[in-house]
């Protein structure tokens, strides 16, 4: 029984690791995630392997009307950072609609530690597995994310806007949303094309 059980555990975590995938915010439908579930992902996210249990993820939401903020800040961020011959009014529109059309949009932050020398690399992995976390929960919850690092990302200025202390720096932004339309199935290589395998 207890290995029907195991068996049965197995596939569904299968099934939510192979049907996750990074829905395009321009896909989203713009209907609300209650703010409860959101937290639970969260907390999801909290479980993810750390080095040395230093649990450097920190998490910035916004949602409802501070996502306009946040849009006003990213329309008046490409403005001063982009050459004015450069400067495409309907990309920045783009980016509104993107932050508009989500539930929920979750900055992934990193908090550096203490000790001197311990590497940066493994406090960036564990923000990473927690951000895994959130996408994989939020798959099991019947909603999409995609991870966005460009643009303003590493920018003084959104340190600035999300009150960022000094040992803090962001590394992305995950958006939250249901969708509507038809998605195709995620293709991966090969196992073979990505493995060695040794026994002697």
């Amino acid at each position: 029984m207890q290995e029907t059980n195991h068996f049965n555990r197995a596939n569904i975590l299968r099934e939510i690791i192979r049907n996750r995938r990074s829905v395009k915010p321009r896909l989203f439908n713009g209907e609300k995630i209650p703010d409860t579930i959101v937290e639970e992902i969260l907390e999801d996210a909290t479980w993810a392997p750390t080095h040395h249990l230093t649990q450097p993820w920190r998490f910035i939401v916004f949602t409802g009307s501070a996502l306009q903020r946040l849009a006003d800040f990213r329309q008046h961020w490409c403005r001063i950072s982009t050459p004015p011959e450069q400067y495409d009014a309907a990309k920045a529109a783009r980016l509104e609609s993107n932050l508009l059309n989500s539930s929920h949009v979750v900055f992934l932050c990193l908090k550096r530690h203490k000790r001197p020398g311990f590497p940066e690399e493994e406090e960036v992995a564990a923000v990473a597995c927690a951000a895994q976390n959130i996408m994989l929960s939020a798959e099991a919850h019947g909603f999409h994310a995609f991870w966005g690092s460009g643009g303003d990302t590493y920018s003084e200025d959104l340190h600035e806007f999300l009150e960022l202390e000094s040992t803090e720096r962001c590394l992305g932004s995950l958006y939250l949303g249901y969708t509507d339309k038809p998605l195709p199935r995620p293709r991966r290589r090969p196992l073979s094309e990505v493995m060695r395998w040794y026994e002697t």
